[in-house]
């Protein structure tokens, strides 16, 4: 189903879950009826301050150029639909935790999108599971994908992200982890993946559990630490959205510009992770990893592989 734009409020809007929860009836999650709109607008809560970076229809724009662009296949959209939401939705951390903000993008702007996606990927038919519509932030269809950007991406760049999102598997197990929050964890992983170490699902969750059963005897912030990014170079990019115009839809955005995760910690985290993989009994592994090297002074502009 198509929603027109003159549907469409003007802003978006904080839904309670509880509200929305409600509404997710059998017939909601299988298409064959749209969400009561008029209820879900009178039970939201305006965002204060109204901003430009609240409107929606930069967010519906882009949610119908992922259908059109990838209705051959549907989950390639993720990796182009995740940094431009992110670069869309500019916010921080504190405000993208409000599930309102999900529930409302997910069940009056684009309820068609959540269906569209993840509508037959369940073994009871073809319906979506509620927790697409209200769910985890790692579940739920948009904060999903704002979350996998936050965390992937390498400062401005958002590179990583889309090679991330290029891999479910890394959306369906790694955004789960409590450790991927650090930076060098996030773009050691991407890492990996760049170099091809890691492909299919089944290594990814390998993979995904070997770092997190380490990470209760290592504890990575200090064996890599990370300086922590710039706020204020946060808040500047929040702040620039009022001019910053529609996000590039050929073209990768950028996202704000507080720092990278340092090398010299990434290449750490290369290492120590190439081990456990290699070390981790996953089934079907397809071929052995070297022993890592000694660190030879590399850089993220040039990735190193010591594979």
């Amino acid at each position: 189903m198509s929603r027109s734009t003159m549907d469409l409020p003007e802003q978006i809007a904080l839904l309670p879950d509880i509200v929305a929860s409600k509404y997710l009836t059998h017939s909601v999650l299988s298409g064959s009826e749209r969400p009561p709109r008029v209820a879900l607008l009178r039970a939201s809560r305006p965002i204060e301050p109204a901003a430009s970076r609240w409107d929606v229809l930069p967010v519906r724009q882009l949610i119908d150029a992922a259908m059109r662009r990838h209705g051959g296949d549907r989950a390639t959209a993720d990796a182009w639909l995740a940094p431009r939401l992110h670069a869309t939705l500019r916010m921080t951390r504190r405000e993208a935790a409000d599930t309102g903000l999900w529930n409302f993008l997910a069940l009056v702007v684009a309820p068609d999108y959540v269906l569209w996606r993840h509508r037959g990927n369940t073994k009871e038919g073809e319906r979506a599971t509620a927790d697409r519509f209200v769910g985890v932030h790692y579940k739920q269809t948009f904060a999903r994908l704002w979350w996998a950007a936050e965390i992937f991406r390498d400062g401005d760049d958002y590179e990583p992200t889309r090679v991330a999102c290029g891999n479910q598997d890394v959306l369906n197990t790694m955004l789960r982890l409590e450790v991927i929050d650090h930076r060098p964890t996030a773009r050691a992983v991407v890492r990996l993946l760049e170099k091809g170490v890691v492909s299919t699902g089944r290594q990814v969750n390998g993979l995904g559990t070997a770092i997190n059963a380490a990470a209760s005897t290592l504890v990575y912030d200090v064996l890599a630490p990370d300086v922590g990014p710039d706020t204020e170079a946060r808040r500047y990019w929040i702040d620039e959205a009022e001019n910053a115009g529609p996000v590039p839809m050929d073209n990768l955005p950028f996202g704000p510009d507080d720092g990278r995760a340092p090398s010299e910690s990434v290449d750490v985290l290369v290492r120590r992770f190439a081990e456990l993989f290699a070390e981790a009994p996953i089934r079907g592994k397809e071929r052995e990893i070297p022993t890592p090297i000694p660190n030879q002074g590399v850089s993220l502009d040039k990735p190193y592989s010591p594979f």
